[in-house]
């Protein structure tokens, strides 16, 4: 199915499902001006358009230097009246000076001299816009020598080093050319951009080729979470032994493959776009609110303006799901970054924005349905969606859907529209190019973590006749997975059980998905660079995608349970403390401290009572209080429960729970 032209007029038959792409209104021209030096934020600042000045206000997220795009209306083209001079024959040429520029006029026929005429000057093209510096590189200006000819090649010495330019056509010797060079940066100077997220040890750090890579900071994990299992007869760190998906979009087909996480390589720009590692490394350190903002600007960049057309997509309620996916694949990527009008045919609603936020809502409760077949609950949390590994089975079209899948959240983070449903953390971390570790596992199936994770304290692992292999049911039919070439040769041991581990971990979070999360990907990307999220962590891509919860602190503080030092007890001091603490905390804060117990910001429609646990029953906000825990509080994302040290001061506490909750929801030791 193609994207089709404008729909039959709203006399003639109705339009059937699909996809539309409306006509511009040619009323508009755009124009690039940069922001002179001394403009502020918020200021105005005048330009000259069409001959005619226009203020222009500096948005609050830029700065001087920075190019804007402007829309002005379109010049109407202006008429002349002259008189015919003496002698002209119709056919031929006569001059006339108009704005003081020579100007040559036709006589047309019928018409003889002294006779007036009205003409219009010739429409000019519009200028192309100057050539700016690209991404990362550096923008030099040079005197061609004496002696070089257009063509040939000279050397010089520019940034420290010599490179050879070639002088351009119709340039002659004494005048200056501009060429650009890639930056190059001093390990010192590498060494002052790092993106820190607090999250297990791994922070983002630019490498000489300007691109972020990760890097695990053993020395900061150490401090900030011990994890030292006494019981471990073989040594296995969940956190350094990390992977990151690597994303290829081929032209054929789209692939994935795990690395180690130290391998992975992101870039620092966009095509078309203006930001730098330097940028990105700035915005990461603001406040989530500030990076909202920036990314939002990134956006409005981005999308096409409504002048140069629209895409308006009917879709019938009863079959949304069909129709979307037809209409929705049928769409070119460069036209998925439009306006976008839905209608839901039938039905009289013009979409000012309420039928946009009932379109994002339907067909994400739908294709994220486990009825459908495609994506399945969480075992940890049942507000959580994964990619179904035997989706093919029950739809032979599956890829298409989940192409169409992460269109849709692409589109919606672009729009500022909020989806309902959640996804686990493993696919947050996969959106990203973040490091999957070995506690991811517990979100795909959280007794196979718990079994795996015990191994490392056996004494020898070899009793158990382990093989590097996998059983998989199937509708039924029993199938046994090689988790490495030969695997069902191989005995695992106490030498290669890292190994097994690690295998383990690749197949179940993204090897048996690996063509499902291809599409996903793909279709995410179409509309959203990846390097734009790098200024987030993972916890932040589920706020952006789902919004902040409204959380009613009055039901929470209701439908908790007290466990432990706390049972019977919910006047304890430390209790009160705790409440205390999370009434005065932001949304922000409120949501991460949900995220660090029950693995996810949601909170169900019915509220608190109906949380549930890894096994679909009701698992209630429980908070435990535990002597043996010390100083960092311990989340148990299967049960809903937080274990509480006995804190003897509320400054003790604020300081160690605002401290955990700042981190992953999957650190301090989590159950």
């Amino acid at each position: 199915m193609q994207v089709s032209q404008a729909p039959p007029a709203s006399n003639g038959p109705p339009a059937p499902p699909g996809a539309y792409k409306m006509p511009g209104a040619a009323k508009n021209q755009r124009f690039y001006v940069t922001i002179p030096r001394g403009v502020r934020p918020g200021q105005h600042f005048p330009v000259l358009v069409n001959g005619q000045q226009m203020m222009v206000k500096c948005p609050e997220e830029n700065q001087p230097g920075d190019r804007l795009i402007v829309t002005a209306p379109r010049a109407a083209p202006q008429q002349f009246v002259v008189a015919v001079p003496a002698n002209v024959k119709p056919g031929q040429q006569f001059r006339v000076m108009i704005n003081n520029q020579e100007v040559m006029v036709t006589c047309p026929r019928g018409v003889t001299s002294g006779q007036r005429v009205t003409f219009q000057l010739p429409a000019q093209p519009e200028r192309p816009p100057p050539v700016q510096t690209a991404p990362n590189h550096q923008m030099f200006e040079v005197t061609v020598p004496e002696g070089i000819k257009p063509q040939q090649p000279f050397a010089l010495i520019a940034n420290g080093q010599k490179v050879m330019v070639t002088c351009p056509p119709n340039v002659k010797p004494g005048q200056k050319i501009r060429f650009q060079l890639p930056i190059q940066l001093t390990q010192q100077q590498l060494e002052t951009f790092k993106v820190s997220y607090d999250k297990d040890g791994w922070m983002r750090c630019l490498g000489p080729d300007l691109k972020f890579h990760w890097a695990y900071n053993q020395a900061d994990n150490a401090e900030n979470n011990n994890k030292t299992n006494p019981n471990a007869k073989v040594e296995y760190d969940e956190d350094r032994r990390a992977f990151v998906r690597l994303f290829e979009n081929s032209a054929t087909k789209p692939k994935v493959a795990f690395i180690p996480a130290g391998d992975y390589a992101m870039e620092t720009s966009v095509k078309g776009m203006t930001f730098t590692y330097a940028d990105l490394n700035d915005i990461a350190g603001k406040p989530f609110q500030e990076k909202c903002d920036w990314l939002k600007g990134q956006f409005a960049n981005m999308r096409i303006p409504w002048e140069e057309g629209h895409i308006k997509l009917k879709v019938r309620r009863a079959s949304v799901l069909q129709d979307s996916m037809d209409a929705i694949e049928s769409i070119e990527s460069t036209d998925m970054r439009k306006i976008f009008r839905f209608e839901f045919l039938g039905e009289p609603a013009l979409d000012a924005g309420g039928v946009a936020r009932e379109f994002f809502s339907v067909i994400c409760n739908q294709i994220f349905n486990p009825d459908c077949g495609l994506f399945l609950y969480s075992a940890v949390n049942q507000m959580c969606m994964q990619i179904n590994p035997n989706s093919g089975i029950a739809n032979e079209h599956h890829l298409r859907y989940f192409h169409m899948a992460g269109r849709i959240l692409g589109k919606a983070l672009m729009d500022g529209q909020i989806t309902p449903v959640h996804l686990i953390q493993p696919l947050y971390k996969h959106l990203m190019g973040w490091p999957v570790t070995f506690k991811d596992l517990e979100h795909v199936d959280d007794q196979i973590y718990r079994n795996l994770s015990e191994l490392v304290n056996l004494d020898d692992v070899g009793m158990l006749y382990l093989e590097f292999v996998v059983t998989e049911d199937k509708l039924g039919v029993t199938e046994t997975v090689d988790l490495i070439p030969g695997g069902g040769d191989i005995t695992v041991t106490n030498e290669n059980l890292p190994e097994y581990l690690d295998a383990q971990l690749q197949y179940r979070t993204m090897n048996r998905i690996s063509d499902q999360l291809a599409e996903f990907l793909k279709g995410f990307y179409d509309i959203v660079p990846e390097p734009l999220l790098s200024v987030f962590d993972f916890q932040e891509l589920e706020l952006l995608l789902h919004g902040l919860p409204n959380i009613d602190m009055d039901d929470w503080v209701k439908n908790t349970e007290y466990t432990g030092e706390f049972a019977n007890s919910s006047g304890n001091k430390v209790v009160q403390w705790f409440w205390e603490l999370v009434r005065s905390f932001e949304q922000e804060q409120k949501a991460k401290l949900l995220q660090f117990v029950t693995g996810t910001s949601g909170v169900p429609i019915q509220g608190f009572s109906h949380l549930q646990g890894n096994d679909g029953s009701i698992r209630k906000f429980t908070l435990h209080g535990d002597r043996n825990v010390k100083v960092f509080p311990r989340a148990h994302t299967c049960f809903n429960r937080i274990d509480m040290p006995i804190y003897k001061t509320k400054a003790e506490m604020q300081k160690w729970l605002t401290m955990a909750i700042s981190m992953e929801s999957t650190g301090f030791g989590i159950e």
